[in-house]
């Protein structure tokens, strides 16, 4: 079966870093695009990053440009999420998750097929 496992969450204080790592088995990796979402609580599930097929091409929110990057191996069947300059807005659980879907609705939680457990990141003040 598909599994994806994400770690590397935590608290940290305002203006540090994390970086989320997120392991797949069960899939072929290199034929998925993946994605890292996030969802705080009350609010949304909230695109964050994506990357493409073979890590050539990445996309990221507006509200995290400049601070996280998302990077793959796909010869480990990995995807991580390095996030710097962390805000208390960026609390919440981070979610790792694969589609086929076309470039335009990446954005899109619905176009995923497979998702994570989730791994809590808190921001403190």
């Amino acid at each position: 079966q598909v599994q994806l496992v994400e770690s590397g969450g935590g608290l940290v204080q305002a203006g540090g870093s994390l970086r989320l790592s997120c392991v797949a088995s069960g899939l072929t990796f290199s034929t998925y695009g993946v994605g890292w979402f996030r969802q705080a609580p009350g609010k949304e599930r909230e695109f964050v990053a994506h990357s493409r097929r073979n890590g050539g091409q990445t996309y990221y929110a507006d509200s995290v440009k400049g601070r996280f990057t998302i990077s793959r191996d796909n010869a480990k069947n990995t995807v991580s999420l390095q996030m710097n300059s962390l805000e208390v807005e960026d609390t919440a659980v981070y979610y790792c998750a694969t589609t086929r879907a076309v470039l335009s609705a990446i954005r899109d939680a619905q176009s995923y097929n497979y998702w994570g457990q989730g791994t809590q990141v808190t921001v403190s003040s």
